[in-house]
């Protein structure tokens, strides 16, 4: 018996094992933990040029020192105490004197490298859009760079924010019978403004970077849920460090190396994860639902890469 609802929610709602198990299911067709194992590597190759460029381009406006005091930070929210190592190579990168132009080229490409593979493997995730909708390539050629420039935008509002809240830093503030003390906020509005400025980025990817058209709602629902699933993550794995692994024993000297990208392949599995939902989503309403099967049929043909 074949029944159709017009609503996907509901669709999910009355069936949600059924639902996760086909978005497993197409996470497995679409090579899910290879794609991430790919945006895991380019990234890893791109955070230094990244940083780097953007470091480069605010230092005509805000002190180095305070810029790498930012990055470290937000990159140790990323990378639990191994923030040092990037910050090490970005600042000897970074104070050199002469920056040719051949150099700074070799920023932006490399830079801009993990926006085009997501792109790519978001392009295999909805790859019913792709069906319908082509981009064109010189669109796909600005987007990272277009990511570069808001990155950067981001910085620098960040670090205008820390500049003022080092100010009121141990101030008092005193309203009717109330009085608060500012001990201590910087550190909580640096991990809100983390959280806040981590589930924009991600509401951005999961529009921007597939073709077509998603609505905001369903980007920063997904965008919520992965930058929850994120912080779990991110701290299991620091514990698992901390406390059980023996990957120091493994690696030696290549251990941050090892431990980076995990937390990184960690979080491009959420990334695109989430994606898959999101993508699985918009075709059950293309679809049927088979209560002898009790699965969702997607109809679709096998994606290869």
């Amino acid at each position: 018996m074949i029944r159709k609802w017009h609503s996907p929610g509901k669709k999910i709602l009355q069936n949600p094992f059924c639902f996760l198990k086909q978005v497993i299911k197409s996470f497995q067709a679409n090579q899910g933990l290879l794609l991430s194992g790919a945006v895991a590597y380019y990234t890893l190759l791109s955070i230094i040029p990244l940083f780097s460029l953007i470091l480069i381009g605010l230092s005509y406006i805000v002190e180095p020192a305070q810029l790498l005091q930012i990055t470290s930070e937000y990159i140790n929210l990323v990378f639990p105490g191994q923030a040092s190592i990037f910050i090490e190579q970005i600042t000897r990168f970074t104070t050199q004197k002469h920056i040719g132009w051949l150099l700074l080229l070799i920023l932006l490409f490399f830079s801009s490298m993990t926006f085009t593979v997501l792109e790519n493997t978001m392009s295999i995730i909805f790859f019913h859009r792709v069906k319908i909708h082509r981009r064109h390539f010189l669109i796909s050629a600005i987007i990272p760079y277009c990511y570069i420039i808001v990155l950067g935008i981001g910085v620098l509002m960040i670090t205008t924010v820390s500049g003022i809240l080092q100010v009121w830093e141990g101030e008092t503030i005193s309203i009717i019978y109330w009085n608060w003390t500012l001990n201590g906020v910087t550190k909580t509005i640096f991990y809100s403004l983390g959280i806040i400025g981590l589930i924009l980025m991600l509401t951005s990817i999961y529009m921007v970077m597939p073709v077509g058209k998603l609505s905001f709602k369903h980007a920063l629902i997904g965008s919520i849920s992965a930058t929850f699933l994120w912080e779990i993550a991110r701290h299991v794995l620091v514990w698992y460090f901390s406390t059980l692994s023996m990957v120091n024993v493994v690696y030696g000297s290549l251990t941050s190396a090892i431990i980076i990208l995990l937390f990184l392949e960690v979080g491009a599995i959420i990334l695109l994860f989430g994606a898959q939902v999101i993508a699985e989503y918009e075709r059950i309403g293309y679809n049927e639902y088979c209560h002898g099967c009790q699965e969702f049929n997607t109809n679709k043909t096998t994606n290869n890469l």
